[in-house]
């Protein structure tokens, strides 16, 4: 059995990990109280690792058959269809078979009684189909001989037959669509190349009903006869209740949505602390020499401008009035004015849908 499980959450937001929950040790040192913290995401993350080791463990036990419970089923469950045949000399052509098979409104027993007279040993011979629960198929003898599958699933059969496509490197190496058919596959499918899309459509063709359980009987009338009562074995697959329960607890996503946004609102808490504690080491900068935190500050905000802007200058000369009374300052401004002008300008053309002149 093949489970995938996805989780896609599409947020145009930043990739958060593990070390973001982190607090910094400057935090840690203001802030003893805060170790306590993080023993509990040390405490998390064996916990993550226990818990994915363990689903692991969940999944390769899903794919092994488990067995059955001790819960009790009724005789007729295990089968969809059964046949008796009667001898047709004795019983006659309208009297000698007894059928019975599954409906939607069946209802379940533990044992089926068929009576006729006679004073004669009768063979008999009894058809039973079972009901598997995933339905099964018998593959067509070439193609089971080529997979070494005889009756299973369709996803068992699907997955077989993509193991000899792999394993025979019958996937085309440009076209990974394609399958490039080998001279077994040929004879088989009837065709040189075909798509994967086109596998079930051909694989229905090549899929019966699984052949029934077939059982030859004497119906003996001697009272002495030790064997008038046969008891035969018959292997059919149970799923015990368990697995379907695995099954819920590897499917469940509720348990992942309420640890997912508690983990949000842990990455949001974290990113306020950090804002926080920056804002402190501003505040206790400025209070401790507020004079040479100004000049500190609007160094570093000058040569931020300087970076974003991209512009080359002085700034001991700009700082002065002299600086803007230049000759050449008029027609820089006037050139800036214009520029801005003919940008506006163009972006009411385009709104427009207009020249304007």
């Amino acid at each position: 059995m093949c489970i995938h499980i996805f989780f896609h959450i599409c947020f145009r937001a930043k990739r958060r990990k593990m070390a973001d929950k982190v607090l910094p040790q400057r935090i840690r040192d203001l802030v003893p109280e805060s170790q306590a913290y993080m023993d509990l995401l040390a405490f998390e993350r064996k916990l993550d690792q226990t818990i994915a080791r363990k689903r692991m463990e969940i999944q390769e036990a899903i794919k092994k058959p488990i067995t059955p419970g001790k819960q009790k089923r009724k005789f007729s469950s295990f089968f969809k269809s059964l046949v008796i045949e009667l001898d047709k000399e004795l019983y006659g052509p309208d009297n000698h078979l007894v059928e019975w098979h599954r409906m939607p409104t069946t209802q379940e027993t533990d044992g089926f009684q068929v009576k006729r007279p006679g004073d004669v040993n009768v063979k008999c011979t009894l058809l039973l189909m079972l009901d598997h629960q995933p339905p099964q198929y018998k593959l067509d003898p070439r193609l089971a001989r080529l997979l070494g599958v005889h009756t299973q699933t369709r996803a068992s059969i699907m997955q077989a037959l993509w193991l000899y496509i792999k394993n025979n490197k019958l996937q085309d190496s440009h076209e990974k669509e394609y399958i490039n058919c080998n001279r077994y596959f040929r004879q088989i499918f009837g065709c040189p190349r075909m798509r994967f899309s086109e596998i079930p459509m051909k694989l229905a063709g090549l899929l019966q009903h699984p052949d029934p359980i077939i059982i030859n009987h004497i119906i003996s009338v001697d009272p002495n006869d030790q064997k008038k009562t046969a008891c035969y074995d018959i292997d059919v697959e149970v799923d015990d209740p368990l697995k379907g329960q695995m099954n819920s607890f590897l499917s469940s996503t509720t348990n992942q949505q309420e640890i997912a946004a508690l983990e949000m609102k842990i990455h949001e808490t974290i990113e306020s602390i950090n804002q926080l504690k920056t804002q402190r080491d501003f505040m206790l900068s400025f209070s401790n020499n507020p004079q040479d935190f100004i000049q500190d500050w609007l160094k570093s905000q000058c040569r931020d401008l300087k970076l974003m802007t991209d512009v080359a200058g002085n700034p001991e000369e700009e700082r002065r009035t002299e600086f803007y009374q230049a000759a050449w300052l008029p027609e820089a401004v006037g050139r800036y004015i214009y520029s801005k002008v003919q940008q506006r300008k163009q972006e009411l053309e385009q709104v427009l849908g207009i020249r304007l002149t």
